[in-house]
């Protein structure tokens, strides 16, 4: 059992922690940032006394993923605190707690809580546990959604940027540019935090760069450029040289020489004629404006015919003047193409007329670019030197959401699972280590998860690491170097320091390089291997075979009417005599009334072939005029989704007569009425796609199928499932 929360000195460490920490980047996360349930559910804990239990949770189980946010989270933890103002709200809109409720609420907060966690900017895999809260079930309730809010949309993020710098390889430069079309300002300062750390080298976000030390860069827009309409808008045309020892008074008559020996210059054939003069006065106010980082944007009216010759007679311009001009941007038409085609000019001039670099000019590329699109300019050749993204990193197109969980693993040191129809939904119980183990090349093998009470790997000793729900795939791995993962962050003492902004980049860049290329690769990746040690599966397994249902034997509830019209006997299928063979005997004489689930649809008509092997009804198991070879009641048959008033041969009320019953005990079956007979024509079955058949009087039954009764087998265990887990990286 956990202290109770809330106590004096609790509160003066929780306040001194929050003063070290820093409160939340975005002042709304508060106590109340959660869902409704959560403190439905906390009332109902504390209701029942059980709100101080000690509760252990692993928030996360997702994808693979650059994990993000942990920073967040602590300081929410940190600054956790109902003001009064809350606990007035909460008691307008929960009036049926009581009043101690709400005293607890105002007395509560996360010192009694721990929280150990990967650090953040780790690259994680698929069950592996990023964080480990430890508290008051209560309070850890209260913080699922917080948490998962301020790790979901962070390491998805992430994730994105760091994908987007894999495919772009490490010598392009990066540049965020999604304010405008992320989800809000809030939205907006997290992603470009976050793309920032996922490996994106600076951000257009003034206001992200002022809170996180983010570098700026930005150019000019479209509108920039056509609100020029000639050089004279030009007020001041003089630019001082950059050491200072000359003053140019005509900047732009230096412009138009230059652009004269371009069109004239034998190098470039005459290929560049009369360009924009509204777009070379911009330029040139621009470079007046900006003369050490002049960086054009040169798609505004025609790239090859007016953007790039006027680019380079502003650049050869400030040249003379000791300067050096950025680059390009292209925000539209082939970008291969383009960039491809605008580095020749520039190293045609650079030969041209002696200027050192300037085929080195940055060429800088835009236009919605993605992961897709950076990809397709690698595989078809470009001179990109870097991209401009935003709306396709930003809104993380391809993947609305992460999909991170919340699953209680422990209450009160008793290990909880969660079962599902999806393997690969079934949680991993109680308190776990998690581990990674690294080969010798350096490359990290597979990480595995353990008990707590289960001693740590060790450097060069065999393992026997376990998948968690295959019984066949396990392997001995001896490891080079072993990492532990989890780190404890919470409470004060002892509290893994929070490293930078710059320090998480530095982690998750090599992280990434650690890595083996087929498991990043963006075509068809291996899947990175998660583990159980041996005693943590047989424990899984265990576990899930106490907590499952236990199934019982189906059955089909009939009643038996006298030829007299006597009252009916309710009775279990099952029921009477059996032969040694284990299979139901024939009832005694008298008339049947049998209820069964409604047939399934027909989709063949071709006769079953003689001697199906299936416990089923006489009179649609075998083709006519053979007689049935089982010579068992219909109680007996698998097929049993047939409705009595759709038996070929009996009453539509489908009780038999104590002749047709005379004639099932003899086994000589000759079904009645329309459906004798019928084995071709319409009547005939053809075989279905889902081993299904029709006998001769239309009936239908599922081929091949053992009789649920004739001899009872186990409860199949769901622990032989073959559905695979999710083990592999699906963004």
């Amino acid at each position: 059992m956990a202290a109770v929360a809330g106590s004096a000195s609790a509160g003066a460490n929780g306040s001194a922690a929050a003063h070290r920490v820093g409160a939340p980047t975005n002042p709304m996360a508060t106590a109340l940032l959660t869902d409704q349930y959560q403190f439905s559910m906390a009332y109902a804990y504390w209701k029942a006394g059980k709100h101080a239990d000690r509760a252990v949770k692993n928030p996360f189980g997702g994808e693979f993923t650059v994990f993000a946010g942990l920073e967040e989270c602590i300081k929410f933890i940190a600054n956790f605190k109902f003001t009064e103002d809350d606990i007035l709200f909460l008691q307008s809109v929960m009036p049926m707690c009581e009043d101690a409720f709400f005293d607890y609420l105002r007395k509560t907060d996360c010192s009694d809580v721990e929280v150990y966690s990967i650090p953040e900017g780790s690259v994680v895999f698929p069950k592996v546990p990023l964080m480990r809260v430890e508290g008051p079930v209560a309070v850890v309730q209260l913080l699922e959604t917080p948490f998962v809010n301020l790790i979901n949309y962070a390491s998805l993020v992430t994730t994105n940027a760091a994908r987007h710098r894999h495919v772009a390889g490490k010598s392009k430069v990066l540049l965020e540019f999604g304010l405008r079309r992320a989800q809000g300002p809030d939205g907006a300062i997290s992603a470009s935090k976050y793309c920032f750390m996922g490996g994106f080298d600076a951000t257009s976000n003034v206001l992200a760069g002022n809170l996180f030390g983010i570098p700026l860069r930005g150019t000019h827009s479209h509108a920039y450029v056509s609100s020029y309409m000639s050089l004279d808008e030009i007020p001041d045309k003089s630019l001082k040289s950059k050491d200072g020892s000359r003053v140019c008074k005509d900047f732009v008559s230096l412009v138009k020489e230059w652009l004269q020996k371009i069109q004239l210059a034998d190098s470039l054939c005459g290929v560049f004629g009369e360009t924009n003069q509204s777009e070379l006065a911009a330029f040139a106010s621009y470079a007046l404006a900006f003369p050490t980082n002049f960086l054009a944007l040169v798609d505004t009216y025609d790239v090859m015919r007016s953007g790039i010759p006027n680019f380079c007679a502003v650049a050869l311009a400030l040249h003379d003047l000791g300067y050096k001009a950025s680059g390009i941007r292209l925000d539209s038409g082939d970008l291969a193409y383009l960039s491809i085609e605008a580095r020749k000019v520039f190293r045609t001039l650079e030969k041209e007329f002696n200027v050192p670099a300037f085929g080195k000019m940055i060429i800088t590329a835009s236009n919605d670019l993605n992961e897709e699109t950076i990809d397709a300019l690698n595989k078809q050749g470009h001179e990109v030197d870097s991209f401009g993204i935003g709306t396709y990193l930003v809104t993380c197109y391809s993947q609305a959401a992460l999909g991170c969980v919340f699953k209680l693993v422990e209450i009160n040191s008793r290990p909880r699972i969660k079962l599902s129809e999806d393997v690969a939904k079934v949680s991993i119980p109680c308190k776990k280590r998690c581990f990674r183990l690294y080969g010798k090349e350096g490359y990290p093998l597979v990480d595995i998860m353990m008990r707590e009470s289960e001693p740590s790997p060790k450097a060069g000793k065999r393992i026997l690491c376990r998948h968690p729900f295959l019984e066949s795939r396990r392997a001995y791995v001896v490891p080079q170097h072993v990492e532990e993962l989890l780190q404890c962050y919470w409470p004060d003492k002892p509290r893994v320091e929070l490293p930078s902004l710059e320090e998480i980049r530095g982690r998750c860049m090599q992280q990434l390089e650690k890595l083996r290329p087929d498991h990043i690769r963006r075509l068809n990746p291996t899947p990175y291997k998660v583990s159980v040690s041996a005693k943590l599966y047989e424990f899984i397994h265990s576990l899930w075979l106490n907590e499952a249902p236990k199934l019982r034997q189906p059955s089909i509830a009939m009643r038996r009417r006298g030829t007299s019209g006597g009252g009916a006997t309710p009775r279990e299928v099952g029921g009477g005599r059996r032969r040694s063979s284990g299979v139901t005997s024939v009832p005694p004489r008298g008339a049947w009334r049998w209820r069964w689930p409604r047939c399934p649809p027909r989709r063949s008509s071709r006769s079953p072939r003689p001697g199906c092997g299936c416990v089923s009804r006489p009179c649609c198991c075998v083709p006519a005029p053979r007689a049935c070879h089982h010579q068992v009641p219909p109680r007996a048959c698998l097929a049993a989704p047939l409705l009595p008033e759709l038996w070929r041969g009996y009453p539509a009320g489908g009780a038999m007569d104590p002749a047709t019953t005379e004639q099932l005990q003899g086994g000589q079956i000759q079904p009645s009425g329309d459906g004798a007979g019928r084995s071709s024509g319409e009547g005939a079955g053809r075989s279905s796609g889902e081993g299904t058949e029709r006998s001769s009087c239309g009936r239908w039954r599922l081929a091949g199928s053992p009789s649920l009764f004739s001899s009872p087998a186990p409860n199949p265990s769901p622990l032989s499932s073959s559905a695979p887990a999710v083990l592999g990286n699906d963004n």
